[in-house]
């Protein structure tokens, strides 16, 4: 099995956290984004939207967006399951999970970055600010559901890891690249917490990973 991911990519921590949590041994290969090898032929034979994570098991067709890497891993490694087993469940895990991964997540990506620099001159602070912004109401909206709905336990759903929990996890990891307020989602802090505590998060996290700069470790 073969990975293309980044160290700074949150959709690229995302599998790499559910490779770890099923103790899936997988190569992972480096796509810097910052340096625009994601554009490069060779990786856009992989993934025509030149993003990571991209996936190949097997030397299968490539397989593309984290989300659905994700529930094929789930599908194809059962153990541990990251759904919940009923169906109002596994649409409460992927209602949460997607608020992250579908709504959050894409406004701050570096082609959106990117782009609002090289189109309409927004400058590197205003740029901040946008990043900051979607990334907290996204994980505002996460608080109003963890906070008030009787499924939430110790993690996002019950007392097991899931799917919402991978992307929650990586949500505050973006939160804190750019050094925003978490105050206001106390719930969400106290179950990113909870995760830490577990290998799979803590190794799989962004600055743990080979490539990531030594002065943002400290």
């Amino acid at each position: 099995m073969k990975y293309y991911g980044f160290w700074r990519s949150l959709a690229a921590c995302r599998v790499r956290i559910a490779l770890a949590l099923k103790n899936i041994k997988a190569e992972e290969i480096s796509v810097n984004l910052m340096q625009g090898e994601q554009l490069k032929p060779d990786y856009v034979a992989v993934n025509p939207l030149a993003v990571v994570p991209a996936l190949i098991d097997d030397g299968g067709t490539p397989l593309f967006e984290s989300m659905a890497i994700i529930e094929y891993l789930d599908e194809t490694h059962p153990q541990p399951p990251l759904l919940p087993g009923d169906p109002r469940g596994r649409a409460r895990v992927r209602g949460l999970a997607q608020i992250v991964a579908c709504d959050g997540h894409p406004l701050i990506v570096p082609r959106v970055r990117n782009y609002l620099e090289k189109e309409f001159k927004i400058d590197e602070a205003a740029r901040t600010r946008w990043c900051q912004h979607w990334i907290v109401e996204a994980l505002k909206a996460v608080e109003a559901h963890l906070a008030k709905e009787k499924e939430t336990g110790r993690y996002c759903h019950g007392d097991a890891v899931t799917l919402a929990d991978v992307c929650v996890v990586t949500q505050v990891f973006g939160a804190r690249f750019f050094n925003c307020d978490t105050a206001a989602i106390p719930t969400v802090m106290r179950i990113f917490n909870q995760c830490m505590t577990l290998e799979a998060f803590d190794k799989s996290q962004p600055l743990k990973q080979p490539g990531a700069p030594q002065e943002l470790k400290h």
